[in-house]
């Protein structure tokens, strides 16, 4: 089972989404980044639910730092982190046991590990464990903050409603990272959040767009081909649950300009080479240029829905009409993005330290 990112800089995450922790060990980081637990108790903040757009499961999410960090500084050995899972009810799951949740991965599993998997509440392949993600993620997103890299997301579309775009990015940013609801204009968020409601209120939930910004990104980072960066976010980005798409820069609608539009020409500011567009997203040939780094990623309306859905059971190879139970967000792409943010932090604190060491990250 493959549980492990990066190189340089490795993050391992582990757990179930009812079982008694989920966790996370990040390895490589250099000695002597700081650790801010206020920082990472805020990120994990903006993941929890979020009134009734949001699942009724309410945990705490009171994390410890067992190793690695001492006196709010890492040591140099992994840094490990445990989460508990405090307000579970498996019941909610036992009758369902070989019941196959349309577009969940119960049946995968299943084919996968043979009947073996933790299979409450989607065990190891829960939403829950991205709590885990997002307090490692927390820890690399503030050393890069120490750097000069500033990360935000907001979403971009929901339920068909679409936010505004990026303008002044550090201003934009940082008013993100301090929102539960991220998004630039509150009006297309008061829509976006009716929109949620009404779906719940039907029985059935809504998907969305994340857009992504960083800046103060060095150029010079990434590598041509297999580890070009667009392929190392990529592979993180899809990693997190519900993610079905990802788009760079213009993203799909570069396809429809022609050269002479979606080129980025280029300029001198100084002793600085800038681009007067960023239709490429910061990034060419694998390699980041300087400018922005802007992407999407599109999130799929949650699985679960209280719907009656045909499916099958596949230890008695009958087909059956389930009705789920339990407790699911008729959205989750406003949880997703503090989600996003984080696996960027972790992605990019590993490009950076196979351009420069890890030691760049101190």
């Amino acid at each position: 089972m493959k549980n492990t990112f990066g190189n340089s800089v490795a993050v391992t995450i582990f757990g179930e989404s009812h079982g008694e922790y989920i966790g996370a060990v990040i390895d490589g980081l250099a000695p002597g980044i700081k650790v801010d637990r206020e920082y990472i108790a805020h990120m994990l903040t903006l993941r929890r639910p979020d009134g009734k757009i949001s699942t009724p499961r309410k945990e705490k999410d009171e994390f410890k730092i067992i190793s690695g960090v001492v006196e709010d500084t890492t040591t140099g050995t992994p840094v490990t982190l445990l989460i508990p899972n405090e307000n579970v009810k498996s019941g909610d799951y036992s009758e369902m046991r070989t019941v196959a949740r349309p577009s969940h991965a119960d049946y995968t599993a299943e084919c996968k590990y043979h009947g073996y998997q933790d299979s409450r509440g989607g065990g190891h392949f829960s939403g829950r464990i991205t709590a885990a993600l997002v307090a490692a993620g927390a820890i690399c997103k503030f050393a890069l903050e120490q750097k000069g890299i500033r990360i935000g997301s907001h979403v971009k579309k929901c339920a068909g409603v679409e936010d505004r775009d990026f303008q002044d990015l550090l201003w934009d940013i940082e008013t993100l990272n301090q929102k539960t609801f991220a998004v630039l204009n509150e009006e297309k968020g008061e829509k976006m959040r009716k929109a949620i409601l009404e779906a719940a209120s039907e029985g059935d939930s809504v998907g969305g767009v994340v857009e992504t910004a960083v800046v103060g990104m060095p150029q010079g980072v990434g590598e041509p081909w297999f580890d070009s960066l667009e392929s190392v976010l990529s592979h993180m980005l899809f990693s997190i649950p519900a993610v079905k798409g990802v788009e760079f820069g213009a993203g799909f609608k570069i396809s429809d300009m022609r050269g002479s539009q979606a080129n980025d020409p280029m300029g001198i500011a100084g002793d600085r080479v800038y681009t007067v567009t960023n239709n490429n997203g910061g990034i060419n040939g694998g390699i980041t240029n300087g400018m922005p780094i802007v992407f999407r990623t599109a999130i799929k309306p949650t699985p679960t829905i209280f719907k009656p859905q045909s499916t099958v059971d596949f230890k008695t190879m009958t087909e059956r009409v389930l009705e789920p139970k339990g407790r699911h967000d008729p959205a989750i792409v406003h949880r997703a993005r503090v989600v996003q943010d984080a696996a960027t932090a972790i992605a990019l604190c590993d490009a950076l330290a196979m351009r420069f060491g890890t030691d760049w990250l101190k």
